[in-house]
């Protein structure tokens, strides 16, 4: 059973950066197309980035191309999301995501993360 643990939410102010990580355990690592979703208080769960399973292949919603960078370690068994220039809509819970399907990352994984804070004050 994979198990995902993220880390580095918090508070931020607008305009600036949080770094978040995943770390994965309990399945092979490299077989897994690993992604971000979020959810902020009252609205639906949105994609927020994804990647595939060697790296070379990354997705991002349109709301967070140019400012979110999705990146992953093999060899840690990790996935980053780098936030930059972060607004106050960007304030969510942030849910780290697996899936051996690539394109499962949008809507359905197969796994999930317990979720970390990330809030942006104005």
């Amino acid at each position: 059973q994979v198990q995902l643990v993220e880390s580095g939410g918090g508070l931020v102010q607008a305009g600036g950066s949080r770094k978040l990580s995943c770390a994965a355990s309990g399945g092979t690592f490299s077989n897994l197309a690993m992604g971000w979703l979020r959810q902020a208080p009252g609205k639906e769960r949105e994609f927020v980035a994804s990647i595939t399973r060697a790296g070379g292949i990354t997705t991002y919603a349109d709301s967070m191309k140019g400012r979110f960078t999705i990146s992953r370690d093999n060899a840690k068994n990790t996935v980053y999301l780098q936030m930059n220039s972060l607004k106050p809509e960007d304030t969510a819970v942030y849910y780290c995501a697996a899936d051996p399907v690539y394109g499962r990352l949008r809507g359905n994984p197969g796994y999930w993360g317990q979720g970390t804070q990330v809030t942006v004050s104005s």
